[in-house]
């Protein structure tokens, strides 16, 4: 079974944490069926039994002995996914059933009222200098994956539309060395051929469908935007040599300390057949790299399609030079 790597480093299949999800989908789909709308009552009362059995049952692959406040937001899920899924006619009936929607709406409510309590007692320990303050009250209210997604989403739209004039984000103490110079001039030019060529397949499309058109404009503006952020990322994000290690970063897409014990050597222009092992990992984007950093201790795999651990870093800096004789520099100080 496909598995994705959690943060405890142990993999976990990834198929109880879709399966809920594709089994609310399918059933919401066949709501829409003839057959549904001629029995909507039974059409209802199987929509909500499939969307609290496949929740719990996800839950329960998950975790052997979940706690009640999992149970009850489970339940609250399915509930809400139930409610906002139906069709008018479905939910109608549903409504008109109380002793059915009795467990979804105590659910909804449990949850609802502990995760207001749990929010007042944060807001009366609120403490302005911590970076993941909103995150904790979110969660209390709402999963942890859709608030960690939600905040990733509006940091980079604020990134992309504000935030022109920004110092790059340098700690006290860090060196940094920045990689950007070459590399966003030929991602301002992808920006602007994708701009020209979502242009005129907007105009084309428009012409068939203005529907789709729409449907194309909103998804083209949100990649450009994304696109934006990430160019706007690279100046923002450099490479830096800090006390614990090397922080090595690529923009939004990258960012990963590397203790100083962790590294056996570095050098410089490495070779292809070294680039491309199936043990090194590449962050340059969009040109060949001049920095290599080999490791002493494996790095996880990176993703469930490489599953070779990492023994070996590529990248490519701006000024290469310097990079790697204050590294060497803090390598024989670790040493010493």
């Amino acid at each position: 079974m496909t598995a994705v790597r959690s943060a405890d480093g142990f993999a976990r299949p990834i198929l109880p944490a879709i399966a809920p999800a594709l089994a609310i989908a399918g059933a919401a789909v066949l709501l829409r069926l003839p057959i549904a709308q001629a029995y909507p009552r039974a059409a209802a009362l199987l929509f909500l039994w499939i969307a609290s059995d496949a929740m719990m049952l996800g839950l329960l692959s998950r975790t052997r002995r979940p706690g009640w406040r999992a149970g009850i937001a489970t339940m609250a899920s399915a509930g809400m996914a139930v409610f906002s899924l139906s069709p008018p006619p479905i939910r109608v009936a549903l409504f008109a059933m109380p002793w059915a929607t009795m467990v979804p709406v105590v659910a909804i409510a449990l949850h609802g009222g502990w995760g207001l309590w749990r929010v007042a007692a944060r807001q009366r320990a609120w403490n302005p200098a911590d970076p993941d303050r909103w995150s904790a009250l979110l969660e209390e209210m709402l999963p942890r994956p859709l608030v960690r997604l939600a905040l990733a989403e509006a940091r980079l739209l604020h990134l992309a539309l504000f935030r022109w004039r920004a110092a790059p984000d340098i700690p006290a103490g860090a060196h940094a060395f920045a990689y950007h110079r070459h590399l966003q001039p030929m991602m301002i030019a992808l920006l602007v051929i994708s701009c020209i060529e979502i242009t005129v397949t907007h105009l084309l499309v428009a012409h068939w469908s203005r529907a789709a058109a729409m449907v194309m404009f909103v998804i083209s503006d949100v990649s450009l935007l994304y696109l934006i952020g990430l160019i706007k990322s690279l100046r923002l994000s450099p490479v830096l040599l800090t006390p614990a290690g090397v922080r090595l970063r690529a923009g939004l897409l990258v960012d990963r300390t590397i203790p100083y014990a962790a590294i056996v050597a570095v050098t410089a222009n490495p070779d292809g057949e070294t680039v491309r092992a199936p043990d090194s990992w590449n962050i340059a984007l969009l040109a060949w790299q001049n920095m290599l950093i080999r490791l002493s201790e494996p790095l996880p795999p990176r993703s469930r399609w490489r599953r070779d651990p990492v023994r070996a870093v590529a990248l490519r800096l701006d000024e290469p030079g310097p990079f790697l004789d204050a590294l060497r520099a803090r390598l024989d100080a670790e040493a010493g």
